[in-house]
């Protein structure tokens, strides 16, 4: 498990997001790590995504940056750029023993050539379903191939026929980045260029808000005041909470929802543009990387080596942090898989003729931009913009923001 004898003294710190079922499957993991491997401790620490980030800007501000760091693709050229990340292609084939997960997906934790991220999993983005509370409306709920003219008429065939209180078909995605860039790329755009310039254009913006404008107008989607209950957690989902019966999503938290929910949950595509191009792509669902500034930068290698291709850690961890890099460690999950995991497999298998290659990596500026999107889609929500407006403000933001970067 670790091909070198370390001081007594060894001590690593690593640093994630997400639910504390997660956190108590990567301690387990580590675990492993640390009883066979005497005299190496890990200091760990995990909070939710947004929490996550604050924290970690502060780490890296005041230079304790933890050693091992659960990175996302969004994040991952400016930390890389701003050289937070440390470069391991000199690894690979030693320490670094992924070449099973093959070159697609080790290549997709690189920035301008340079790999800075061990793959945790594949996932990609998807809607959460509460087929119930669909079919309690009478309506058959969105699936694989439902256009976003579909999607809408379900939503409004939803309001109509559903007799719950304060549930709505969706959530009021107009400030998703996620599905924003999904439609964005089914018609032949994208949120940013290879160079890092933005990839859409006001009308872009005015279309996709205009869109949500309608759907929350015939409260097929959540109002404003509900939807700023969404704090970017789980448990601050408007599914979850039990405002809404779907969420847009990504694939690995189908069993986190699941957990939530006293019901059963199903997983399908995002919506889709007649006669466009795929939006979905498969992408390491996180990743890890080292601190350029660590102490022990062989060791924090060795245990995200050990995390991502150990067969014991692999089947602690799961599908959790998305679908195994390996087809054999994919493999070696099956036996073991729930029904909700096995979903999730078969969601990532079915997915095929909607994903197109993975786009650029995320230019400095896309967390802020995320952001911009979200607070723009409530100003429209209330009532503050109109679509119009909204549209102007965001691309106007989101190049101001890619011009300080």
């Amino acid at each position: 498990m670790c091909s070198k004898l370390w001081a007594t003294d060894a001590r690593l710190r690593f640093i994630w997001w997400g639910s504390p079922e997660r956190a108590k499957l990567t301690q387990q993991a580590l675990d492993l790590f640390t009883t066979a491997n005497p005299g190496i401790d890990i200091d760990t620490e995990f909070l939710d995504w947004l929490d996550y980030w604050q924290r970690f800007v502060s780490l890296v501000a005041i230079r304790q940056t933890p050693d091992l760091i659960q990175m996302d693709y969004r994040y991952l050229r400016l930390y890389a750029g701003h050289g937070v990340l440390l470069p391991l292609d000199k690894y690979l084939g030693n320490e670094l023993d992924i070449g099973s997960f093959g070159q697609h997906n080790i290549d997709s934790c690189r920035v301008d050539g340079t790999l800075y991220g061990v793959n945790l999993g594949i996932n990609s983005t998807a809607l959460i379903i509460d087929s119930e509370s669909w079919a309690s409306a009478g309506v058959q709920p969105p699936t694989f191939g439902t256009t976003w003219d579909s999607f809408s008429d379900k939503c409004e065939a939803f309001a109509k026929g559903n007799r719950q209180q304060n549930l709505y078909a969706s959530p009021d995605a107009s400030g998703t980045a996620i599905a924003f860039e999904n439609w964005l790329r089914q018609r032949g755009r994208g949120l940013y260029t290879s160079e890092g310039s933005l990839n859409f254009e006001i009308d872009d913006a005015v279309e996709w808000f205009s869109y949500w404008a309608k759907i929350r107008a015939f409260g097929g989607c959540v109002p404003a005041d509900i939807q700023m209950l969404d704090k970017h957690s789980i448990e601050t989902s408007v599914l979850v909470l039990g405002y809404a019966a779907m969420d847009f999503a990504h694939s690995n938290m189908l069993s986190n929802y699941q957990q939530r929910i006293n019901k059963s949950l199903d997983i399908t595509a995002f919506p889709t543009t007649a006669g466009g191009q795929p939006g979905h792509y498969y992408k390491p669902s996180q990743m890890l990387s080292v601190a350029a500034s660590s102490q022990w930068p062989d060791l924090a290698v060795e245990l995200a080596n050990f995390l991502v291709t150990s067969p014991e850690a692999v089947k602690i961890l799961g599908v959790d942090r998305g679908i195994p890099a390996s087809p054999d460690l994919r493999g070696l999950l099956s036996s073991q898989l729930s029904a909700v995991d096995r979903k999730t497999i078969n969601y990532i298998n079915n997915l095929t003729q909607y994903v197109d290659p993975l786009p650029p990596t995320p230019p400095q500026g896309a967390g802020e931009i995320a952001i911009t999107i979200q607070a723009v889609g409530h100003e429209i929500a209330f009532n503050q913009l109109t679509p119009k407006l909204g549209g102007e403000k965001l691309v106007r933001m989101a190049k101001e923001i890619l011009s300080k970067t």
